[in-house]
């Protein structure tokens, strides 16, 4: 949705490495924002973005005007259910759904063999994922790892939103995934205290708002009550003027 920083170009290298013409579509989706949300104020650095694409040796940028992606009697919308309704599905109602129909509207436009996407939207990939595998798709879906700062603050364009006291208090959401890694590696198979001691980590930071912190299945996002296989660490909050997520993926010893 622009406002580049170095995890959009991660995606753009990591696909030079793989392709031979790249393309990267520019467009904040209104229709994945909910009333109230920050829509009319998300950062917008089109003649930047674009620059940024140029150094990256970008083939193409897509960034069309909102009337000709959504024409004024468009009725239909994707959905893609379950994997779209736990964490942020119910915090955002809306949501998954304007992510699932842009992101078909932007594959059908383009047609790309391949699309890369960041693990830091861990449920929007999985979305992507089933919305692909369920709509026959012939489209290659990468993830690629979360960037973060040398402090583990995963970059985000709502970075921009945080003063010097939530940056510095934003990184709580990083140890705390780590904290609860830790205590999985360790031999912790509940997933209750897991969650518990990665919301004490949040909540000794400072003053926030808890969307959720879970342990899920990392495909299909449903809340796991034993952790005996891979599991998803996740979390979303309110510090500052930013909502952020952050996930960390944990696998049990021996695994």
């Amino acid at each position: 949705m622009g406002a580049l920083h170095a995890g959009h170009i991660s995606l753009i290298q990591a696909a030079r490495r793989d392709d031979t013409f790249i393309v990267v579509s520019i467009f904040v989706n209104p229709t994945q924002f909910a009333p109230g949300e920050d829509y009319a104020a998300y950062p917008r650095r089109e003649s930047e973005d674009l620059e940024k694409c140029r150094e990256s040796g970008v083939g193409l940028v897509f960034t069309p005007p909102v009337e000709a992606v959504y024409p004024a009697d468009a009725v239909t919308t994707v959905r893609v259910a379950r994997v779209s309704e736990t964490l942020c599905g119910p915090h955002r109602p809306g949501h998954f759904d304007g992510v699932a129909t842009i992101v078909t509207k932007l594959f059908n436009i383009v047609q790309p063999d391949s699309a890369y996407f960041g693990q830091k939207d861990a449920q929007q990939l999985a979305v992507i994922r089933r919305l692909t595998r369920d709509l026959d798709l012939p489209i290659e879906i990468v993830g690629c790892p979360i960037v973060r700062e040398p402090d583990g603050l995963a970059l985000s364009s709502r970075n921009r939103y945080l003063d010097v006291a939530a940056r510095r208090q934003a990184t709580c959401l990083h140890r705390a995934l780590q904290d609860g890694r830790r205590l999985i590696q360790e031999g912790e198979t509940a997933a209750a205290p897991v969650t518990a001691r990665m919301r004490k980590v949040i909540e000794d930071a400072g003053s926030s708002r808890i969307d959720y912190v879970e342990a899920v299945d990392p495909a299909s996002m449903q809340p796991m009550e034993e952790i005996d296989r891979p599991a998803l660490l996740a979390i979303a909050a309110h510090i500052g003027g930013a909502r952020l997520i952050d996930n960390l993926l944990a696998e049990p010893p021996g695994q």
